[in-house]
């Protein structure tokens, strides 16, 4: 056992309400008989991304003797509880935390409605483009578009979700992008995203002492082909490059690591 920092649940405190569970990446965190409690101290990384998640406050952070993190166990956990989710999803569960990779055929894409001014200053549905009666999908193919497919194969995708060990990013080349990119930069998906591993965050609002436990817990337990950190050109967004070469560092292994820069008009820099 170690002195570490871990997650404490208050059970009289606790009402059982199951808010904490899906936003543990780790399955440590299970309902049981009507009280949220600790499956096991080595699920439990003690990052704390579960505090934010109880609406009663129950949750704390402290500092005990614990056995050590072990994320091949949580590896394991993680498997043996999700064919349970997939067919039978307690009420507490969230699916959009549960760790699962998919190919190209998971949804078939549907072109986005045309978009025309309101007239107060917004957008609206075009009248030729509003979903009919019986058009599948609800929604109009916009012949001004060609149809594309999603290229991300995994969820999830925000760097604080994403377990240390993931099997979607063993071997992988791997994309650290900022959250604003693919917003700025038309074909993110057709020039980075394609064939790689993704996990996003923002140095600005994000909390980057967490982010940069989380990645080089990852970088540590996971072996990856390489780190690209895909970046906005606006200064705050240098932070997401620290965070890398810091997590490269402590984690102590050799990871090949590049970098692209994205204008806030869609030009790619470097990369």
């Amino acid at each position: 056992m170690v002195l570490r920092k871990i997650v404490e649940i208050d059970e009289a405190r606790c009402n059982g309400c199951g808010e904490c569970v899906p936003s543990c990446a780790e399955g440590a965190i299970r309902v049981v008989h009507g009280k949220a409690r600790l499956v096991s101290d080595v699920y439990c990384d003690g990052l704390g991304a579960c505090l934010g998640h109880c609406p009663q406050g129950a949750i704390f952070v402290v500092e005990r003797e614990a056995d050590a993190f072990d994320g091949a166990a949580v590896q394991r956990n993680l498997a043996e509880a999700t064919p349970a989710r997939r067919h039978a999803a307690p009420t507490s569960s969230c699916p959009g935390s549960s760790a699962r990779t998919f190919g190209l055929d998971v949804i078939e894409p549907v072109s986005s409605p045309q978009l025309s001014p309101d007239g107060r200053g917004g957008m609206m549905d075009a009248p030729s483009q509003m979903p009919s009666p019986g058009e599948k999908g609800g929604l109009a193919a916009n012949p001004s578009r060609a149809e594309r497919t999603s290229a991300l194969r995994h969820w999830p995708i925000q760097l604080r979700l994403v377990p240390p060990g993931a099997p979607f990013l063993r071997d992988a080349d791997v994309i650290l992008a900022a959250h604003c990119v693919p917003f700025a930069l038309a074909d993110f998906h057709e020039r980075f995203l394609d064939g790689r591993a993704l996990l996003i965050a923002c140095p600005k609002l994000d909390d980057v002492r967490a982010h940069l436990d989380r990645l080089a817990a990852i970088l540590a337990q996971t072996p990856i082909k390489s780190l690209t950190v895909v970046r906005m050109e606006v200064p705050c967004c240098v932070g997401l490059v620290r965070i890398a070469h810091a997590a490269i560092e402590r984690s102590g292994g050799e990871v090949p690591f590049g970098e692209a820069v994205v204008s806030t008009r869609g030009q790619v820099f470097k990369g």
